[in-house]
């Protein structure tokens, strides 16, 4: 092209180019900076020489470059331009400036000149926005109006879009987060998988850490956006070496480049809510609401917006919803089966001034009301969705007419298909009953005949002795127990593992130092489980392989079943 033309190659799409050279402060549309290999981004007073120097080391092929070109002083965007294509790269200076370029450099439109499309730049433009639908069906008992904010259909699938991405803004703004970093996060899923969602668009690894109650469904969706995914025990402290959280500490420290959101403790997160989700939902309440509503994971849903509705109405009540054996009701941080919501610490992003009421719920509660919500009401929500919207069913029963509840739902049942849509895994866990004779009615038959003289679950725990389980076993005439770490009622996760008379002669005969052994070094994997609604004929055929089994009840273990229970069950009956 000839010095001093105008080169405009046409209204068309943008073309790929090897490397964007941006010279700050320019902004770059999002659908140029994603047709280019490679973005530098280049400080208003560096000489065009230097960057030369480092585009060779990087032996780009079309070079594209944006910057100031109508300025009053020398465009140093014209400079670099100049120099780029002296150095031997195919250039195109992408500019809507009327401009001379110099020889050989094409000209492009910064912006698409023709008419505007209604498409979003990027997946990350869909972030937020959600609606609210009411829960008539549902909440048809209840004298208010019950409405949902359906933030599973934000593009990731959750509500934890909205902090995944403004949590990475504020690291790149800070300057915690470059090109080609890493990021890592301890994550129960859904933030993983904003985090990922932003990370495959601007190009950053991804290593998550996820305890092992998670469901498959959502390390394989991790897993799908190009993330590594770690599993941890759910059952250690969170200061344990193994936890979820220690190891993404460490694979921080050991990642060059890496950067930790930390969810628990990042300000971006309930300030994302704060500037986002209650905004919404008094505009789209038209500042009606009275009650709100939200599962307690991080707290960084409930404390922003709580803390935008009471900014608005220091009278919006703001009801937490926690499983059983969380903290944020009262309990000591022990095992439940609801994903993603509860903690056995206390975030820095939990605002306790902001929640005026926990209203604890069991993972019974939460995974029926769960089924029901998407059977009624047609919407596919998990199971922590379950906890809030019978915490607000609760909290709905005492209002009126005039009151309004908003109750968050933070994302949908894809990721459950395994646990509490698969009717043989309620089964299994008790929280479903069949119809007949049960293991409910053999355990039942079982305590009938015992006359009290046997305790309903007969246990030891893993650091008392060999001595101690023989002891056990022999007082209460039993032939095997569980190893638990905890007192009843227990958590399905508590169990650690199981012994039996058999065994423990194995261990014992001509070693007579094990009678003194921890039983943990010595103990089989936990025993078999069956729900205590499943049918008797069911329970029959796992004591096929197994000496006993464990009875569960809501996901709680209450009682050991054995072949001799049965027999004596149907021979009674």
């Amino acid at each position: 092209m000839p010095t001093g033309a105008v080169g405009i190659i046409g209204r068309v799409l943008p073309p790929r180019v090897d490397v964007l050279v941006v010279v700050e402060p320019a902004a770059v549309p999002p659908v140029l900076a994603a047709r280019a290999r490679r973005v530098v981004r280049v400080p208003a007073v560096q000489t065009s020489a230097s960057l030369v120097g480092e585009l060779r080391g990087i032996i780009p092929g079309v070079v594209g470059v944006v910057g100031e070109v109508a300025g009053t002083g020398p465009s140093l965007a014209l400079r670099i331009a100049e120099e780029v294509r002296r150095a031997g790269s195919p250039t195109i200076l992408f500019t809507d400036e009327r401009v001379d370029a110099p020889a050989g450099v094409a000209v492009h439109p910064l912006g698409d000149p023709g008419p505007p499309m209604d498409a979003a730049g990027s997946v990350l433009d869909l972030v937020g926005d959600t609606p609210l639908v009411r829960l008539d069906r549902v909440g048809r008992d209840l004298p208010c109006h019950l409405l949902a904010k359906l933030e599973q259909l934000n593009p990731g699938g959750s509500v934890k879009d909205r902090p995944a991405r403004a949590m990475l803004d504020a690291a790149e703004a800070a300057g915690l987060l470059s090109a080609g970093g890493t990021v890592v996060e301890p994550t129960s899923g859904n933030t993983g998988v904003g985090l990922a969602m932003v990370a495959a668009i601007r190009g950053y690894r991804c290593v998550f850490t996820v305890p092992d109650k998670v469901a498959e469904e959502k390390r394989q969706l991790l897993r799908a956006y190009g993330a590594e995914v770690v599993v941890c025990p759910t059952t250690v402290p969170p200061e344990h070496p193994d936890s979820y959280y220690s190891v993404a500490a460490r694979l921080t420290a050991e990642t060059p480049g890496a950067f930790q959101p930390n969810q628990y403790v990042n300000p971006a997160n309930p300030d994302a809510h704060a500037a986002t989700t209650g905004p919404e939902i008094w505009r789209q309440t038209a500042g009606r609401i009275t009650h709100f509503v939200a599962g307690v994971g991080t707290g960084g849903t409930i404390s922003g917006v709580g803390r935008y509705l009471k900014s608005q109405n220091p009278a919006v009540e703001v009801v937490g919803a926690d499983p059983e054996g969380s903290i944020y009701s009262g309990g000591g941080g022990r095992p439940y089966l609801v994903e993603g919501i509860g903690e056995d610490f206390w975030p820095a992003t939990y605002d306790p001034a902001v929640v005026d009421r926990v209203v604890p719920v069991s993972d019974r509660d939460s995974f029926l009301t769960a089924r029901r919500v998407t059977r009624e009401e047609g919407i596919f929500v998990g199971g922590s969705t379950g906890t809030a919207v019978w915490a607000a069913l609760e909290v709905g029963r005492a209002l009126g007419p005039d009151d309004v509840v908003v109750v968050l739902v933070p994302d949908s049942g894809r990721g459950y298909l395994s646990k509490l849509y698969d009717d043989g895994w309620m089964a299994d866990h008790g929280f479903v009953r069949a119809h007949g004779a049960t293991a409910e009615a053999v355990l039942a038959a079982k305590e009938s005949a015992k006359r009290g003289s046997l305790p309903p679950l007969v246990h030891v725990h893993p650091d008392e002795s060999v001595r101690t389980a023989i002891a056990i076993l022999d007082e209460y005439g039993v032939s095997q127990v569980p190893v638990v770490k905890a007192e009843p009622p227990l958590a399905l996760a508590e169990v650690v593992g199981s012994v039996t008379d058999r065994l423990l002669l194995e261990r014992t005969l001509g070693r007579p130092q094990a009678f003194d052994e921890p039983v943990g070094s010595v103990m089989d994997p936990p025993l078999v489980t069956v729900g205590l609604g499943e049918t008797a004929e069911y329970v029959a055929e796992k004591l096929q392989a197994s000496p006993a089994v464990l009875v569960l009840d809501g996901g709680h273990p209450v009682g050991i079943l054995t072949r001799s229970d049965l027999l004596s069950y149907f021979e009674r009956t």
